[in-house]
């Protein structure tokens, strides 16, 4: 044991101060791991700690390829120095953090390295050490350390001020970047609110003017825009603030009404016109004459009915399933989709023709993680929403907790952040959250929850029977699936990633038995 940790400590002598270089622009990190999840919460950690950039690479084949292309660019003689972080381990067939230092070393890159692994050897840190390897890492480690192993690696290599240069710029990024600010919950002000939507921040006001300079012509509006960012409030606002608001807008989900019975849904239909049509039906069109009709996910009409659509667009006028004559109509046609539509009509999903008539006016509603300053704002708006009158069940949140959200990506937008605020109402109201409160795809997504799993069990200094700790984590978290699946041996089995059948083994071998009320 004290033979592998000399060998850790031994790694700083490894380049002597001859070999120094003044590098006048900062270098960047080249970081290549396949686990994806470990990955981007160190990428994310070194690039606020640091200030620098960082390459991600899944694989050392795809790391080699972007520095060769970039070496081919710049030439060897005018390549900046850079520094590695990587795995050793990877998948079968592709090569070990090791041979990616030869292989690059052979290729004549500038470049210090320091490599991870989580199964430690001492052969291993012997190879590390024999290629020059500034530091061997074993996980799990704290993210602090490998930072400042980053800075003592570069400052070796001529830069002896960066640690000094990055806090200045880090300094600097706070203040400018949102995200690092210490931000508090606060209700919108009035200006904040536009026909029911939230948002201080450039895009949400933009998206807002536009929306008044368009609301009073009747050209058709195409809402693009990520699922649950509020596409559907957008159409709603452009009605509402036009010369139609006094009659009905009918909305339309094109992607949740089979396709065989969209068309009657759009355009009606007279009796007899198929099996079950035993009256006329007036179509959604029809319904909203002199008023709006809007046409959610258009990305997903069939090409058939595309070309029916097209026709409305062009003549202003209806065809019913089944009649023999057409119907005029005046209504304004707002449509929404979270897809591509130029590349859905490159891939012959969407047609040509119809797709310009739809995008005569476009409007973009960003993601909530492209407006992360407006989050707060609708913490408090969600809050007043499902607080009780007496407020019993109010939350707050901790400055940690906060600093996460305003972190987090929301792939789901508005609506995830929705239902989050909604879901700890209900099962945490009345309480301050803290991180641990938070669900756990959010924390997985904080560089800071990484450096936490060594706090999950602390180690003392009378030390602690390994094989019985692991194994009573095991029973815990069988309980905890059984029990979240009513004793359902097959969810439970799929929750924690493993065969039903080793589940089942698992527990007549424990003595778990789970009875169902």
């Amino acid at each position: 044991m004290n033979d592998f940790h000399f060998l850790h400590t031994a790694f700083d002598q490894d380049k002597p101060a001859s070999n120094k270089q003044a590098v006048s622009t900062p270098p960047d990190i080249y970081l290549v791991e396949d686990d994806k999840i470990f990955a981007k919460a160190l990428r994310t950690f070194l690039q606020k700690k640091l200030g620098l950039v960082v390459h991600y690479f899944p694989n050392p084949s795809e790391c080699i390829q972007a520095l060769d292309l970039k070496l081919d660019a710049e030439g060897i003689e005018n390549q900046k120095p850079f520094c590695l972080v990587s795995d050793i381990s990877f998948d079968e067939g592709s090569a070990d953090g090791l041979l990616l230092v030869d292989l690059l070393k052979e290729k004549g890159h500038s470049f210090v390295s320091i490599v991870m692994t989580g199964f430690a050897s001492i052969e291993t840190a012997i190879n590390a050490t024999k290629k020059g390897v500034f530091h061997y890492l074993t996980k799990p480690f704290e993210m602090d350390v490998l930072a400042d192993l980053v800075l003592k690696a570069l400052s070796r290599y001529g830069y002896e001020d960066i640690h000094l240069q990055n806090i200045v710029k880090s300094d600097a990024a706070k203040k400018d970047n949102p995200i690092f600010k210490k931000f508090k919950i606060e209700p919108p002000k009035e200006e904040d609110i536009f026909c029911g939507m939230i948002g201080r921040s450039p895009q949400m006001k933009q998206v807002f003017e536009r929306i008044k300079k368009v609301a009073n012509s009747d050209s058709t509006v195409l809402i693009n825009g990520p699922s649950g960012t509020g596409k559907e409030l957008v159409s709603k606002a452009l009605h509402t603030l036009s010369p139609r608001q006094a009659c009905d807008m009918i909305s339309v989900n094109c992607g949740a009404i089979p396709s065989e019975l969209l068309e009657s849904e759009l355009f009606g239909h007279v009796k007899g016109a198929f099996t079950g049509a035993i009256s006329d039906r007036k179509g959604r069109f029809e319904l909203a004459d002199k008023g709006s009709i809007f046409l959610d996910e258009i990305g997903d009409m069939p090409l058939l009915l595309q070309v029916k659509l097209l026709r409305v667009l062009q003549n202003r006028e209806i065809e019913p399933v089944g009649g023999t004559k057409t119907l005029p109509v005046n209504v304004r046609i707002i449509t929404a989709t979270h897809r591509d539509l130029e590349k859905a009509v490159k891939d012959g999903d969407m047609r040509e023709d119809l797709f310009y008539r739809l995008n005569v006016i476009p409007i973009k509603v960003p993601s909530l993680c492209e407006r992360r300053e407006d989050i707060p704002l609708l913490i408090s708006y969600f809050l007043q929403r499902f607080v009780s009158a007496d407020g019993r069940n109010s939350i707050e949140f901790d400055d940690e907790a906060l600093e996460m959200l305003m972190g987090y990506d929301w792939p789901g937008n508005v609506r995830e952040l929705e239902n989050l605020i909604e879901r700890l109402v209900i099962l945490r109201g009345g309480s301050l959250i803290k991180p641990n409160d938070l669900p756990i795809k959010i924390l997985q997504n904080n560089p800071t929850y990484v450096q936490k799993y060594d706090s999950i069990i602390q180690l003392t200094n009378e030390g602690l029977d390994l094989k019985k700790t692991l194994s009573d984590i095991e029973d815990s978290l069988i309980s905890q699936a059984l029990e979240m699946t009513g004793g359902n041996k097959n969810q439970a089995s799929k929750l924690l990633t493993m065969n039903r059948t080793t589940l089942i083994e698992k527990m007549k071998k424990k003595g778990l038995l789970y009875v169902t009320h």
